[in-house]
């Protein structure tokens, strides 16, 4: 008897969570579309050299500018190089610089909007009129303006776009933190004689993190189609790197004659952007549930 019920609890156990997975498929949709697409584009990044089946940089100009075949699924370029190989070494690039500008827009940010939002007053004016001295500028106008001055190249653009980007994680931060300082727990916290920073650091931090880190995922395809934009330009990543924005730019001179030279990065772009924007959507829907009711 005592057999018989060992063997029914995992099924039992296991029916639960069949039925949550579902739901939480259905209702999210989208997200998972989005974690799919994403989940494949990380793998190619990881496993590259595995899976690819030229050299990213590997010049046969007896091949050069050849349309989309069996051997070259998306065409060669002008160099003869592979193009589909170079999308996918490319990913690498690219992500690497979505993830690093987030975090590095965050780190700035964050402390920012933690300590104006947790003192207030003169801290909080001195502290938002700085940041609004950098929201003053276009989105994009800053990091070209910075790119240009430190020289254009890989790091100086990731640089350039976390700085311009920064005051935003600082508001958010900031209002999230604003909320928080209110709760009676924080109060309980002052009353027992707990310092400022210990309060900070481990009581509102933590509360607060939700609403940057749904910022920071939808953030993510933006920062990659800002860097791609800088090296479209010729800002950003420079040659003899592989990144989808500097494939973009130098297929710009044979585009209307061989389109498929800018077709594939551009699809990369476009296909990341697009998971990215879903996995945020729905991180909003799950994390912060009274934004749905509200909308």
């Amino acid at each position: 008897m005592s057999e018989t019920m060992e063997h029914d609890q995992p099924s039992e156990s296991r029916a639960p969570f069949r039925l949550r997975a579902g739901a939480f498929i259905t209702d999210n949709r989208l997200f998972v579309v989005g974690c799919l697409i994403f989940s494949v584009v990380l793998i190619a990044a990881i496993f590259a050299p595995f899976i690819t089946p030229y050299s990213p940089s590997k010049i046969v100009m007896s091949e050069r500018l050849l349309a989309p075949n069996w051997e070259h699924w998306a065409g060669t370029d002008r160099f003869g190089r592979d193009i589909m190989s170079r999308v996918v070494f490319g990913a690498r690039t690219s992500l690497a610089v979505g993830l690093s500008v987030m975090l590095l827009a965050i780190v700035i940010g964050g402390p920012i909007g933690l300590i104006s939002g947790y003192f207030g007053g003169w801290v909080d004016t001195i502290l938002m009129r700085i940041s609004d001295v950098f929201l003053a500028f276009p989105p994009l106008l800053l990091p070209i303006a910075i790119t240009a001055a430190l020289g254009p190249g890989l790091w100086n653009a990731m640089f350039a776009l976390a700085v311009s980007w920064f005051p935003w994680y600082a508001r958010i931060m900031r209002g999230a933190v604003m909320r928080i300082r209110k709760e009676l727990f924080i109060d309980a916290a002052k009353t027992m004689g707990v310092s400022h920073m210990v309060i900070m650091v481990r009581h509102v931090l933590p509360n607060s993190m939700t609403p940057t880190i749904v910022q920071g995922s939808m953030d993510f395809g933006y920062a990659i189609l800002a860097a791609a934009s800088l090296s479209f330009i010729g800002l950003g990543v420079r040659p003899p790197g592989i990144e989808w924005g500097l494939m973009a730019a130098t297929s710009r001179v044979q585009f209307l004659s061989h389109y498929w030279t800018a077709l594939a990065p551009g699809i990369a772009i476009f296909t990341t952007v697009l998971a990215v924007n879903l996995i945020g959507d729905g991180l909003r829907d799950i994390l912060d549930p009274k934004h749905g009711e509200d909308s």
